[in-house]
């Protein structure tokens, strides 16, 4: 009886947890040509033509845009200095996210930013700096980092209202997971110029396809 029991009370445990895997968007995005051949590494950099924003090879960050309960406080993200370079050299986040800049090279580094959503400018520091040097984001927007020693290390932070939100692949291929149903806004962040969007209504425990053409 007792097994039988205990049967019993784990299976009504697990009833709530089925249907909580959440919904699925998958797609693909039409990317730009990129500028100049794409990297062997895959290793992506920050490029500016004619004051526009953008990362080489290209890629987007589509992500899902509507009203969202509040839910755990975000996790600390890490943008590295590495063979000075920043990596990743894109980074996508939620409003809120505390990001520490290690630096991973024998040489000095900082990192500063004068966009609008945050400004602020690290100093100078080595790699045995403790604690890593980190800034809380706190307003949505892009944000360009630099650093004033190395001028061509760039990298930029994407600062999104949303806790859903994914970077495609090379080829322009997405897949959101985990999403509650409702209606909402689908967006694909391509450059500091060009988001794209369209209305999706999303069904409980259910895969969308949704293009950007």
């Amino acid at each position: 009886m007792l097994r039988s029991s205990l049967f019993v009370s784990i299976s009504f445990l697990l009833i709530p947890l089925i249907g909580q895997a959440g919904a699925t968007i998958e797609g693909h995005v039409d990317l730009p040509k990129a500028p100049t051949a794409a990297v062997m590494n895959q290793r992506y950099e920050v490029i500016t033509n004619g004051g526009v924003v953008s990362i080489n090879p290209p890629l987007a960050v589509v992500y899902l845009e509507g009203n969202f309960p509040a839910t755990d406080t975000p996790k600390t993200e890490q943008m590295a200095q590495r063979n000075f370079t920043f990596l990743p050299a894109v980074l996508a986040i939620r409003t809120g996210t505390r990001v520490e800049f290690p630096n991973e090279d024998n040489a000095y580094h900082n990192i500063f930013s004068y966009s609008p959503p945050k400004r602020f400018d690290l100093g100078r520091y080595r790699t045995d700096e403790r604690p890593v040097p980190s800034e809380v984001f706190d307003k949505p927007g892009l944000v360009t980092l630099r650093c004033d020693i190395h001028e061509h290390m760039r990298a930029i932070i994407l600062v999104l209202d949303t806790p859903h939100f994914v970077l495609s692949d090379t080829a322009g291929n997405f897949r959101l997971t985990d999403l509650p149903p409702g209606r909402y806004t689908l967006k694909a962040w391509l450059n500091s110029k060009t988001t794209l969007e369209h209305a999706v209504e999303i069904q409980a425990d259910s895969t969308l396809r949704s293009d950007f053409p």
